[in-house]
């Protein structure tokens, strides 16, 4: 899973990238220059914590989550969209934070003249927009040539095709991000290879100074998740140590690091949850979509395992909990044993069965 970063020039995403993820770069970027730096965050998840507990192991895995501070964007493409380099790495991410200045700070300038978050998320869901539109009509150029030969492909499927573009066509013409309309499953399925920009899902990230009030606004589009951050404070927190932190904390009245529901916020955006497998030898969370099934667990372990599934022996995690252990869950009879199509619950304890 990984989440791009992304932001107007002086809006703090390196300073939000920098507090994520403790990474040592400079805050300052060039306007318009295409810079990338990635990091890999544990995701914080108490049962983890709790499962170690239980059971000592001698190894812990946590989930994780990539992040990419994507410099490059300024609201500046065009009608020629966005450089193919740009491109490349925007089309690569499962999503974005998308961080949008509210603090005032004399010492940072401000581009655009002015400090007005609306405005500002308006521009760069125009410029992928906008992006996403000359790549819908050039593909429907091709398209169209395809379906007039009628060499490669038979017509009908061409023209599937066509009358699909033509709807996303329409769709941006309204100047709404795709990530506002809903698909069919084939539809999915077909757009799934096309790396659209204003489809993926985003988490936008009011920048604020830590005495400024939380920003009322509610996004008119789905897929798309409000938070406000002082990322510069919650970047002075991540550099302390754990005992500075914690006092610092409880000075300011703070519970917990804004940061660490931003992460699991991530997580949720894309529709993500952890199922584990637990032993004296190791605790893992593992990374599983809503929805997927057992044998799709099994091969998130390892593709063997999906190869050969048997079955899933399955305890809860409040079974877990309640019991202390997998010997004594199964020993109360919580244990379960599922087949492949068992829709796996976020938390699951699982055992997979298989032979190759």
């Amino acid at each position: 899973m990984q989440l791009g970063i992304i932001g107007l020039p002086q809006s703090g995403k390196t300073t939000l990238f920098k507090a994520l993820t403790g990474a040592d770069i400079p805050t300052e970027m060039s306007a318009g220059q295409l810079e990338v730096h990635t990091a890999v965050v544990d995701v914080p998840d108490a049962r983890v914590d709790q499962l170690v507990d239980i059971y000592n192991p001698k190894k812990i895995v946590r989930a994780k989550v990539t992040y990419a501070d994507i410099a490059g964007l300024d609201g500046s493409a065009g009608k020629e969209g966005l450089s193919g380099a740009l491109f490349n790495q925007l089309s690569q991410m499962d999503g974005y934070i998308h961080v949008v200045r509210q603090f005032e700070n004399a010492s940072v300038p401000i581009l655009s003249g002015s400090i007005d978050p609306v405005r500002d998320i308006q521009v760069m869901d125009n410029e992928f927009i906008l992006n996403d539109l000359i790549m819908v009509e050039r593909k429907l150029e091709r398209l169209t040539e395809e379906h007039r030969r009628g060499v490669s492909r038979e017509r009908s499927v061409v023209e599937v095709e066509i009358a699909l573009f033509e709807r996303l066509k329409g769709m941006l013409n309204t100047e709404k991000p795709l990530r506002h309309f809903t698909f069919t499953a084939e539809e999915e399925r077909i757009l799934s290879s096309y790396g659209f920009l204003s489809r993926k899902p985003q988490i936008i990230v009011f920048n604020q100074s830590d005495e400024q009030e939380v920003l009322k606004y509610e996004s008119p589009h789905p897929h798309t998740e409000v938070v406000s951050i002082p990322a510069k404070l919650e970047m002075d927190i991540a550099a302390l140590s754990e005992e500075d932190a914690a006092l610092f904390m409880e000075e300011y009245g703070i519970s917990e690091p804004s940061l660490k529901k931003l992460i699991r916020l991530s997580y949720e955006l894309l529709g993500l949850q952890s199922f584990f497998t637990a032993s004296e030898k190791e605790v893992h969370a593992w990374t599983l979509r809503r929805g997927a099934n057992a044998r799709e667990a099994a091969g998130v372990i390892h593709s063997d395992m999906e190869k050969g599934f048997i079955r899933a022996e399955v305890i809860s995690f409040e079974d877990i909990l309640t019991y202390g252990g997998t010997a004594e869950a199964r020993a109360k009879g919580r244990l379960r044993v599922e087949g492949k199509d068992y829709i796996v619950a976020d938390g699951d304890i699982l055992v997979i069965r298989f032979n190759i």
